[in-house]
């Protein structure tokens, strides 16, 4: 498929039709589901640009969606938008913990809502111009294949983990606040809270260590020298 192309994974038919009205007015190519299983059959079938996804759905929700497709080798680097009626913290912390790339809560206007996807899907585009390799103390951080090699030991990070583990990487020496690790991380107009920096930085201390990542206390992390 020449044009980008959105898979749409949720139960309510009229929703469904409105979301791939609208994101077909936009140019994108429209796939769609109504349940977790076949989302991820299509997700493989397809390998769609993005996916946007409920959480709530017949089958399988959501969130065993998004966490089969992170550990899946094929899907694991797809963008997913959660977009679902569920506002409270702990789903969205959830979410975002599973390698979601945003968390957006319904109702929202379509074209607040295409804005958004335009943005993670250019975030992607431009990580793609950019991929290479960091070595690192005893660390080889590859970008193309997102891994991570230490020694003779290789560790395939979830998708954040790994991106926040490259930046500080790339910035070794340097502290950088929680949330400016958002804005580079997840996006600038990605709502989430401070503490998701905190747990992705717990979850790779615990795989690959605790010697790589300094806490500086109140005012954020960084990538010892």
């Amino acid at each position: 498929m020449s044009k980008q192309t959105i898979l749409v994974v949720d139960d309510e038919q009229d929703l469904l039709d409105l979301i791939e009205y609208n994101l077909r007015k936009e140019g994108f190519e429209v796939l769609r589901a109504d349940n977790g299983l076949d989302g991820i059959s299509m997700a493989r079938e397809y390998k769609p640009n993005l996916v946007l996804l409920d959480i709530m759905m017949p089958q399988m929700d959501g969130i065993e969606v998004c966490d089969r497709m992170r550990d899946d080798a094929e899907l694991k680097n797809i963008p997913i938008i959660f977009l679902t009626a569920r506002s409270d913290e702990k789903t969205e912390v959830e979410s975002l913990n599973k390698g979601a790339d945003d968390f957006i809560t319904k109702p929202i206007s379509t074209t607040k809502l295409i804005s958004r996807i335009k943005a993670v899907l250019r975030r992607f585009d431009g990580n793609e111009e950019k991929i290479q390799k960091l070595k690192v103390h005893d660390l080889e951080i590859d970008k193309d294949r997102y891994l991570v090699i230490k020694g003779k030991e290789e560790f395939q990070l979830p998708r954040k983990e790994f991106e926040l583990l490259y930046y500080l990487a790339s910035k070794r020496g340097k502290v950088r606040d929680r949330q400016t690790l958002l804005n580079k991380v997840w996006g600038d107009n990605i709502y989430v809270v401070d503490r998701t920096v905190d747990v992705h930085v717990r979850k790779i201390r615990e795989k690959l260590g605790d010697h790589y990542i300094e806490t500086v206390k109140g005012v954020g992390y960084r990538f010892k020298e």
